[in-house]
């Protein structure tokens, strides 16, 4: 049976210095509250890396860290443990010596797994290490040699085959009908576990004159999927609609719903009637993501330091500016999560609402029942809040309200559609705002973007021309950094986004230029001379810290 020297995680971290018995009682109040792993609310704390975690316990246990990338484990190896075992644990076979399996784990001090094993093959079983992205790899790879969507493709293939001559009855079932059947249904969930697999954002179902597209936004860039045949688009949009709680008759307007797949993750679904057909967009939305703080944004250390004294602030007025999909939502809730507690009384207005946080009481736009963000926000203010939210600004009369509302005791915070941070001070004026009450009201404001990091399994440093640094304005050798592509990456060598941002936090020469109405270019040097670090620089320090690549900085931050 297995044998393994029975520690808990954070016993061994500690006796290893890896971490303080103050940071281990932190994390695991964490644990017990969101009942995660304590290694994954460890390295969501940012207390350690799985990194730094897996050598901890290779070296303080003996158990030898394992690269699954550069095995080829043969297949009568692997089907030693079912699929449902092997998902269920995060475990496969990685080597057999006579009686003894060396068994590939995420979690090496998972008691239960090994004994599980264990007894089901009747041998005894030997921990390895390995990381989650490798595990979420070889589980794909080896248990379903082709994937998910691929399978059902051919199931549907097989299905119209033996149809035959049925075809054209079997296009005469009416859609519910159509989306009830089992290869439309195992196709959806297969498109979806898919997305939860790649880390994608967005799923795109997109017809066009003879063919149906599907795409996949993952790391902020579209990706086309193998799709089925065009017939199949009606039953397959049917199905979602029918997930979502949308009615699958109308199909000449556009629609909202929404679903969960896990308790962890919910879609909101839209659709969109086009002359070919609708277009389906589902998001899939990361109920994590809200328990993000402010430190989980990507701001350097002094921004962060300056943001958080900023919200120490009895009132004031924070924003969010950026394009669609910058990032800005996230970063409020993140705010949220760092200023909100029991004692204070939090109140939001959103369109829609994509997360829920515990102490908050948050409301969503209803147009057609009369709920408007003006409307919502004139209500809040009979509440009695501490903090309000507004999910974004769009006129002017919910910018006035939000204005006077910072202005006589509370925290505001909201999102606003501008390129840059000093942009957003001259358009609340150009919106009609007086300027004594934009420069009295605003506490900071936040330009951001979203940029691709470097995939850390195949990450590598190089030396670029002294030309490239010079361009930079660096003029000394250092390494710059990119990935070289790998399984985990999908060979892209980026996995997963940071944010990139300016941080104009509202001083005394600020607001005086403000209510002097001077040009954005104006806002911008004064706030750089008070130490605001415009989007280029604090992407290019990123790129050189090793965060991203040189050119995606620059692509991200284009200059205007």
């Amino acid at each position: 049976m297995a044998s393994l020297v029975r520690k808990r995680l954070g016993e061994i971290l500690v006796e290893a210095r890896k971490l303080k018995e103050e940071e281990l009682h932190k994390a695991l109040a964490e644990q017990r509250k969101y009942g995660e792993k304590l290694g994954n609310v460890l390295i969501r704390m940012g207390l350690l890396s799985e990194k730094e975690i897996m050598e901890t316990v290779s070296k303080q246990l003996g158990i030898p860290i394992v690269n699954l990338f550069d095995a080829n484990l043969s297949e009568e190896l692997v089907r030693l443990i079912p699929e449902n075992i092997a998902k269920n644990h995060m475990v496969i076979p990685f080597e057999r010596n006579f009686s003894v399996l060396r068994l590939a784990m995420v979690d090496p001090l998972d008691i239960y797994a090994l004994d599980e094993v264990a007894r089901f093959l009747r041998m005894e079983v030997a921990p390895c290490i390995v990381t989650r992205s490798e595990m979420k790899w070889a589980l794909e790879r080896y248990y379903g040699i082709k994937s998910l969507v691929e399978e059902t493709l051919d199931s549907i293939k097989e299905r119209e085959a033996l149809a035959g001559d049925d075809e054209e009855e079997e296009d005469e079932k009416p859609p519910v009908e159509l989306a009830e059947d089992e290869p439309v249904i195992k196709f959806v969930n297969s498109l979806l576990a898919q997305a939860l697999s790649d880390n994608a954002s967005d799923i795109h179902i997109e017809p066009s004159e003879d063919v149906m597209r599907i795409r996949m936004r993952i790391d902020g860039r579209l990706r086309e999927m193998q799709a089925p045949q065009k017939k199949m688009l009606l039953p397959i949009v049917s199905r979602v609609k029918i997930m979502a709680g949308m009615d699958i008759a109308k199909t000449r307007i556009p629609q909202d719903g929404r679903f969960d797949i896990t308790k962890e993750v919910g879609v909101r679904v839209s659709t969109y009637p086009t002359m070919w057909g609708e277009k389906v967009v589902m998001r899939l939305l990361d109920k994590s993501a809200a328990l993000f703080g402010v430190d989980k944004l990507g701001l350097l250390v002094d921004d962060e330091e300056r943001l958080k004294r900023v919200l120490t602030r009895a009132y004031g007025f924070v924003l969010s500016t950026g394009p669609t999909g910058s990032g800005k939502t996230t970063t409020l809730y993140a705010i949220l999560n760092h200023i909100h507690s029991i004692e204070k009384n939090i109140i939001t207005i959103e369109d829609p609402v994509e997360y829920t946080i515990d102490y908050v009481a948050q409301a969503q736009v209803n147009v057609k029942a009369g709920l408007t963000f003006e409307s919502g926000l004139r209500s809040m203010l009979r509440q009695d809040p501490d903090i309000i939210m507004v999910g974004e600004i769009r006129d002017k009369e919910t910018a006035t309200i939000a204005i006077h509302a910072a202005l006589t005791g509370h925290i505001v915070l909201s999102t606003f559609h501008t390129n840059d941070a000093g942009g957003a001070l001259t358009r609340l004026v150009e919106m009609g705002i007086e300027p004594f009450l934009v420069a009295s009201s605003v506490s900071c404001i936040m330009g951001q973007r979203l940029l691709r990091k470097i995939c850390e399994d195949c990450k590598e440093a190089y030396m670029p021309p002294p030309a490239v640094l010079e361009s930079i304005d660096v003029h000394e050798s250092v390494p710059l950094y990119r990935g070289r592509g790998c399984p985990v990456c999908r060979n892209t060598g980026f996995k997963g986004r940071t944010g990139v941002f300016e941080l104009l936090v509202m001083e005394d020469e600020v607001r005086e230029l403000v209510v002097d109405k001077v040009s954005t270019e104006v806002i911008k040097k004064k706030a750089m001379e008070m130490g605001m670090r415009e989007m280029r620089e604090d992407a290019i320090k990123k790129a050189l810290l090793g965060v991203t690549t040189l050119e995606e900085a620059l692509n991200t931050t284009q200059l205007e």
